[in-house]
Parts: structure tokens; C-alpha cells; sequence
């Protein structure tokens, strides 16, 4: 098996891309943890298909570390977008890509002949605990208290096309993430799983972020879970609505901005390095 593949991050987000235009994969939920694998593969945080589409320039299937997949992601969604121009597959300023969260509009910002930031509406924010999905009775779960893994948390839950659970803290840095983060994603509450952003209020425009992502662990960034933070931080009335919020991760930063119309994430997509993902035998 043979497939050639580019390698592309979003503020430290990266994925292992395959241009389904022109090849197939077969299991891309057996492909994902060999490829995206960062000792015996080319290393990620999963894979993306980038496919064609009947109702958008393209269509967009993402696969975590672990092979399960997921409905959206923000970073990633991005890079498709860079891809899609830089590859001549769309050569235009707004382009569209279809997900499992429905179709999502992208601007792109071009320098020097590629696009080196890209904007996506990403829609509206969903607070209905039962569309997240969370299993708790209340209209909204905006600052709740819970018990999650024996320690009570005030949480706050938001579905940006997949699940999270926004949690504030004093300090970002002092979390011992890999213990705490798998309460979460393992927690009965959360049905299908859940992203996990642990958040530092800097200031009423700043946010300090880390992330646990379902299927994934402790990742650099998360767009969607940017996306979370952003939300929650207005809901909990820590930042203003319909002013642009810098949301600082462990890998770069993203400019997200919520109104009552949606929610809009900016931020850079690079390509890394591209190669031929070639072996004897499908990983088991």
C-alpha cells in the first residue's frame, strides 16, 4: 500500500492529510494510529481525507490517534482549506468543506501566492446538554458544579459540532493533565466522550488554554475547544460577546469572535513537509 500524504499543523495542531481526489484509502480508522503514530509512523494528532464533495468544494473526514473519528476540527478544517487552494483544487478566496457537522465556509488570507491564514464560520454554539451530549438535567450547564474523578469542578458544556466541557482554572500550567484529563473524557457523563479545556482568564480578551482531547490525549491545540473556551469565558461573564477573544495555546494562538449569529475562528495553517506512506501490509 502505497499513498502519498502532506503533513500540516495549525497552531501546532497537526495531521497527516490524504488527497482522496486522486487515491483511495481503504480503513482510515486501522491507517490512522500506524500513520499518525510519532515513533513508528509519520507522527499526528490523526489523520484527515480530504474528499470531494456534491455540495461543497470539498469534503473533510478527520480520525483521531486512536481511529475513532471525529465529526469536527477546527485546526484541521484550516488546513484543508490552505490545501485546497495551494493545491490549485480551489483557487479562490472563500471555499467551502463539507464534515459530519455540516458545510463550513473558510476565507482565506493569501501571501505571496498561498494562503497562510484561514477564517471559518464554524456556526452556532449548541448549550442543549442533550444535543452535546451531557447527561444532566438542567436547561444549560453554564458554571455547575460536579463531581468528576472524586474532585468537584465548575463546568461549563458546549458542542461546536463535537462535545466539550470548559473548565477555569487559576493557572494553565500547574494542571497535571494526564491524570485529570482522562476523568473527563471517561466521565458518565458524557455519553460519546468529551474535549476537556482547562482555562486561564488573563484578561477580558485573553484566554490561556490547555486541552484534552477525546481519542487523542493532551494535544497542542484544539480549534473547536478554542472555539468552547471563547463561548464559555462569555456565558460566564469573564469576556465580552461580539468582541474578538485571543485564545492562547501550547502551540500558537487563535482569534475567536461569538455572536448571537455563530461563532468564527481565525487562525494560521502551514504546511509542514509531504511524502509516500508506503507499506507491506495493513496495520492491524
Amino acid at each position: 500500500m502505497k499513498l502519498h500524504f502532506v503533513k500540516m499543523e495549525g497552531a501546532g495542531n497537526d495531521y497527516v492529510y490524504f488527497d482522496c481526489f486522486t487515491q483511495q484509502v481503504d480503513a482510515p480508522e486501522r491507517l490512522a494510529p500506524a500513520v499518525a503514530d510519532r515513533h513508528f509512523g509519520v507522527g499526528g494528532d490523526g489523520i484527515v481525507l480530504i474528499c470531494p464533495s456534491d455540495i461543497a468544494d470539498a469534503g473533510m473526514r478527520m480520525f483521531n490517534l486512536d481511529g475513532s473519528e471525529g465529526k469536527m476540527c477546527g485546526n484541521a478544517i484550516r488546513c484543508v482549506g490552505k490545501y485546497l487552494y495551494d493545491s490549485g483544487r480551489a483557487v479562490k478566496e472563500t471555499v467551502t468543506v463539507e464534515t459530519l457537522s455540516g458545510v463550513k465556509t473558510l476565507s482565506l488570507t493569501i501571501r505571496d501566492g498561498k494562503a497562510a491564514a484561514v477564517s471559518v464560520e464554524m456556526g452556532r454554539a449548541v448549550m442543549t446538554p442533550q444535543e452535546i451530549p451531557v447527561r444532566l438535567a438542567e436547561e444549560r450547564v453554564v458554571g455547575l458544579p460536579v463531581e468528576i474523578g472524586g474532585v468537584q469542578y465548575h463546568i461549563t458544556c458546549v458542542s461546536m459540532g463535537n462535545p466539550h466541557c470548559v473548565v477555569f482554572v487559576d493557572s494553565v500550567r500547574e494542571l497535571a493533565l494526564p491524570v485529570i484529563g482522562p476523568s473527563f473524557e471517561h466521565s458518565p457523563l458524557f455519553p460519546e466522550g468529551v474535549n476537556t479545556e482547562f482555562v486561564q482568564v488573563v484578561d477580558s480578551r485573553t484566554l490561556e488554554m490547555r486541552v484534552w482531547e477525546r481519542g487523542s490525549g493532551e494535544t497542542l491545540a484544539c480549534g473547536t475547544g478554542a472555539c468552547a473556551a471563547a463561548v464559555a469565558a462569555v456565558e460566564n461573564g469573564f469576556c465580552p460577546r461580539g468582541e474578538e477573544i485571543l485564545v492562547r495555546l501550547s502551540g500558537g494562538e487563535l482569534v475567536i469572535r461569538y455572536t448571537d449569529e455563530g461563532v468564527t475562528m481565525t487562525g494560521p495553517a502551514r504546511r509542514v513537509f509531504e511524502g509516500d506512506w508506503e507499506t507491506e501490509e495493513m496495520p492491524q
